[in-house]
Protein backbone atom coordinates (compact mmCIF):
# COMPACT_ATOMS: atom_id res chain seq x y z
CA UNK A 1 0.00 0.00 0.00
CA UNK A 2 0.89 3.76 -0.03
CA UNK A 3 0.32 6.80 1.82
CA UNK A 4 -0.31 10.25 0.33
CA UNK A 5 -0.23 13.55 2.14
CA UNK A 6 -2.26 16.46 -0.35
CA UNK A 7 -2.06 19.67 1.44
CA UNK A 8 -4.80 22.01 -0.44
CA UNK A 9 -4.25 25.20 -1.50
CA UNK A 10 -6.54 27.48 0.32
CA UNK A 11 -6.64 30.27 -2.44
CA UNK A 12 -7.77 27.71 -5.01
CA UNK A 13 -11.76 28.40 -5.65
CA UNK A 14 -11.37 23.86 -6.91
CA UNK A 15 -9.79 23.10 -4.11
CA UNK A 16 -12.28 24.69 -1.67
CA UNK A 17 -15.27 24.03 -3.54
CA UNK A 18 -14.27 20.46 -3.53
CA UNK A 19 -13.03 20.37 0.16
CA UNK A 20 -16.91 20.50 1.07
CA UNK A 21 -18.00 18.21 -1.73
CA UNK A 22 -16.56 14.86 -1.24
CA UNK A 23 -17.97 13.13 -4.26
CA UNK A 24 -16.09 15.71 -6.47
CA UNK A 25 -12.70 15.55 -4.59
CA UNK A 26 -13.04 11.63 -5.37
CA UNK A 27 -13.32 12.02 -8.89
CA UNK A 28 -10.39 14.04 -8.86
CA UNK A 29 -8.23 12.18 -6.45
CA UNK A 30 -9.04 9.26 -8.49
CA UNK A 31 -7.21 10.47 -11.59
CA UNK A 32 -3.80 9.99 -10.12
CA UNK A 33 -4.81 6.01 -10.47
CA UNK A 34 -4.82 3.55 -13.15
CA UNK A 35 -7.81 3.70 -15.01
CA UNK A 36 -10.34 0.71 -16.26
CA UNK A 37 -8.66 -0.17 -18.88
CA UNK A 38 -5.33 -0.23 -16.92
CA UNK A 39 -6.43 -2.41 -14.98
CA UNK A 40 -8.78 -0.48 -12.58
CA UNK A 41 -7.04 2.07 -9.20
CA UNK A 42 -8.10 -0.62 -6.86
CA UNK A 43 -8.72 0.51 -3.45
CA UNK A 44 -8.26 4.13 -2.84
CA UNK A 45 -9.20 5.67 0.60
CA UNK A 46 -9.40 8.88 1.66
CA UNK A 47 -9.52 11.33 4.57
CA UNK A 48 -10.22 15.36 4.71
CA UNK A 49 -8.04 16.79 7.80
CA UNK A 50 -9.29 20.90 8.77
CA UNK A 51 -6.66 22.54 10.79
CA UNK A 52 -9.06 25.71 11.88
CA UNK A 53 -6.41 27.22 13.76
CA UNK A 54 -3.82 27.20 10.59
CA UNK A 55 -6.47 27.60 8.00
CA UNK A 56 -4.17 24.03 6.75
CA UNK A 57 -6.65 21.71 4.99
CA UNK A 58 -4.83 18.44 3.61
CA UNK A 59 -6.16 14.98 2.11
CA UNK A 60 -4.68 11.74 3.61
CA UNK A 61 -4.93 9.24 0.87
CA UNK A 62 -4.34 5.02 0.85
CA UNK A 63 -4.13 3.32 -2.12
CA UNK A 64 -3.42 -0.02 -3.15
CA UNK A 65 -1.04 1.28 -6.01
CA UNK A 66 1.38 3.91 -6.47
CA UNK A 67 -0.27 7.51 -7.27
CA UNK A 68 1.10 9.75 -9.84
CA UNK A 69 0.08 12.85 -8.64
CA UNK A 70 1.46 14.93 -11.55
CA UNK A 71 -2.49 15.04 -12.66
CA UNK A 72 -2.76 17.33 -9.36
CA UNK A 73 0.68 19.12 -9.58
CA UNK A 74 -0.10 19.65 -13.67
CA UNK A 75 -3.04 21.97 -13.12
CA UNK A 76 -2.12 24.70 -11.49
CA UNK A 77 -2.78 25.71 -8.38
CA UNK A 78 -4.72 23.04 -6.27
CA UNK A 79 -2.03 22.27 -3.78
CA UNK A 80 -0.03 24.42 -1.72
CA UNK A 81 3.22 22.27 -1.87
CA UNK A 82 4.15 19.06 -3.60
CA UNK A 83 2.65 16.10 -2.62
CA UNK A 84 4.11 13.27 -0.33
CA UNK A 85 3.45 9.58 -0.53
CA UNK A 86 5.50 6.32 0.74
CA UNK A 87 4.77 2.98 0.41
CA UNK A 88 2.91 1.63 3.86
CA UNK A 89 3.37 -1.58 4.80
CA UNK A 90 3.45 -1.88 8.63
CA UNK A 91 4.18 -4.38 10.51
CA UNK A 92 2.31 -5.39 13.62
CA UNK A 93 1.81 -7.64 16.64
CA UNK A 94 -0.75 -8.94 18.40
CA UNK A 95 -1.59 -7.33 21.52
CA UNK A 96 0.05 -4.23 20.25
CA UNK A 97 -1.36 -0.53 20.82
CA UNK A 98 -1.85 1.87 18.55
CA UNK A 99 -3.05 5.31 17.90
CA UNK A 100 -5.65 5.65 15.38
CA UNK A 101 -8.48 8.27 13.82
CA UNK A 102 -11.07 6.98 11.61
CA UNK A 103 -13.78 9.33 9.97
CA UNK A 104 -16.45 6.91 9.87
CA UNK A 105 -20.32 7.32 8.09
CA UNK A 106 -22.11 5.18 11.15
CA UNK A 107 -25.08 3.25 9.92
CA UNK A 108 -27.40 0.94 10.49
CA UNK A 109 -30.17 -0.72 8.24
CA UNK A 110 -33.67 -1.08 8.28
CA UNK A 111 -36.08 -1.94 6.18
CA UNK A 112 -33.49 -2.06 3.21
CA UNK A 113 -32.31 1.56 4.24
CA UNK A 114 -29.23 2.78 5.19
CA UNK A 115 -29.80 5.03 8.34
CA UNK A 116 -27.28 6.90 10.14
CA UNK A 117 -26.65 5.99 13.58
CA UNK A 118 -27.30 9.24 15.84
CA UNK A 119 -26.65 8.71 19.71
CA UNK A 120 -22.68 8.80 21.05
CA UNK A 121 -23.83 5.35 22.56
CA UNK A 122 -24.85 3.55 19.33
CA UNK A 123 -21.84 5.13 17.82
CA UNK A 124 -19.24 3.93 19.96
CA UNK A 125 -21.25 0.08 19.86
CA UNK A 126 -20.97 0.38 16.01
CA UNK A 127 -17.32 0.69 16.32
CA UNK A 128 -16.71 -1.78 19.35
CA UNK A 129 -18.72 -4.22 16.61
CA UNK A 130 -16.23 -3.39 13.64
CA UNK A 131 -13.76 -3.90 16.09
CA UNK A 132 -14.67 -7.55 16.62
CA UNK A 133 -15.36 -8.50 13.42
CA UNK A 134 -11.78 -6.17 12.01
CA UNK A 135 -9.29 -7.46 14.31
CA UNK A 136 -8.93 -5.13 17.04
CA UNK A 137 -10.57 -3.96 20.12
CA UNK A 138 -11.27 -0.57 21.71
CA UNK A 139 -8.65 0.76 24.38
CA UNK A 140 -9.76 3.96 24.83
CA UNK A 141 -11.85 6.56 22.89
CA UNK A 142 -13.49 10.13 21.97
CA UNK A 143 -15.93 10.87 19.59
CA UNK A 144 -16.00 13.98 17.94
CA UNK A 145 -19.63 14.17 15.70
CA UNK A 146 -18.88 16.50 12.37
CA UNK A 147 -22.68 16.93 11.45
CA UNK A 148 -23.70 15.95 7.93
CA UNK A 149 -21.85 16.26 4.58
CA UNK A 150 -23.74 16.95 1.75
CA UNK A 151 -23.04 16.50 -2.05
CA UNK A 152 -24.76 15.67 -5.45
CA UNK A 153 -23.48 12.97 -7.92
CA UNK A 154 -25.02 11.71 -11.64
CA UNK A 155 -25.81 8.12 -12.14
CA UNK A 156 -24.49 6.38 -15.29
CA UNK A 157 -28.37 7.42 -16.41
CA UNK A 158 -27.23 10.83 -16.38
CA UNK A 159 -30.07 11.51 -13.19
CA UNK A 160 -28.27 13.54 -10.69
CA UNK A 161 -28.86 12.37 -6.77
CA UNK A 162 -28.15 13.81 -3.68
CA UNK A 163 -25.83 12.67 -1.24
CA UNK A 164 -25.97 13.55 2.54
CA UNK A 165 -24.11 11.18 4.75
CA UNK A 166 -23.45 11.32 8.72
CA UNK A 167 -19.78 12.14 9.69
CA UNK A 168 -18.01 10.94 13.49
CA UNK A 169 -14.51 11.27 14.00
CA UNK A 170 -12.85 8.57 15.94
CA UNK A 171 -10.20 9.15 17.64
CA UNK A 172 -8.03 6.95 20.54
CA UNK A 173 -6.23 3.86 21.49
CA UNK A 174 -6.65 0.43 19.85
CA UNK A 175 -5.62 -3.31 20.56
CA UNK A 176 -4.67 -5.58 17.71
CA UNK A 177 -6.06 -8.71 18.52
CA UNK A 178 -5.84 -11.10 15.16
CA UNK A 179 -2.84 -9.45 12.46
CA UNK A 180 -4.56 -11.18 9.53
CA UNK A 181 -7.58 -9.60 10.07
CA UNK A 182 -6.70 -6.20 11.05
CA UNK A 183 -4.02 -6.03 7.84
CA UNK A 184 -7.01 -6.60 5.94
CA UNK A 185 -9.15 -3.66 7.96
CA UNK A 186 -6.46 -1.39 7.25
CA UNK A 187 -6.40 -2.19 3.18
CA UNK A 188 -10.32 -1.94 2.96
CA UNK A 189 -11.47 0.54 5.41
CA UNK A 190 -14.65 0.56 7.73
CA UNK A 191 -18.12 1.28 6.86
CA UNK A 192 -19.61 2.73 4.77
CA UNK A 193 -18.95 6.00 2.36
CA UNK A 194 -15.48 4.59 1.59
CA UNK A 195 -15.55 6.56 -1.68
CA UNK A 196 -16.52 9.85 -0.20
CA UNK A 197 -13.95 10.38 2.60
CA UNK A 198 -14.69 7.70 4.77
CA UNK A 199 -13.45 4.79 6.56
CA UNK A 200 -9.92 5.03 6.19
CA UNK A 201 -8.29 3.99 9.53
CA UNK A 202 -4.99 5.39 10.05
CA UNK A 203 -2.66 4.68 12.91
CA UNK A 204 0.72 5.70 14.47
CA UNK A 205 2.82 4.70 17.87
CA UNK A 206 0.86 5.63 20.82
CA UNK A 207 2.11 9.59 21.58
CA UNK A 208 2.82 10.14 18.12
CA UNK A 209 -0.98 10.44 16.71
Amino acid sequence: MYLSLLKLNPRSRKAMTEATRPYELHRTLIKAFPNAKEGGPGRVLFRLDIDHKGNNISVLVQSQKEPNWSTLTDSGSFLSEQPQHKSFNPTIAVGQMLYFRLRANPTIKREGKRLGILQEEEQIAWLRRKGEKGGFEISSLITIPEGLVNDKMTDKAGSPHKLSLLSVRFEGILKVTNTSIFHQTLKCGIGSGKGLGFGLLSIAPPGKG
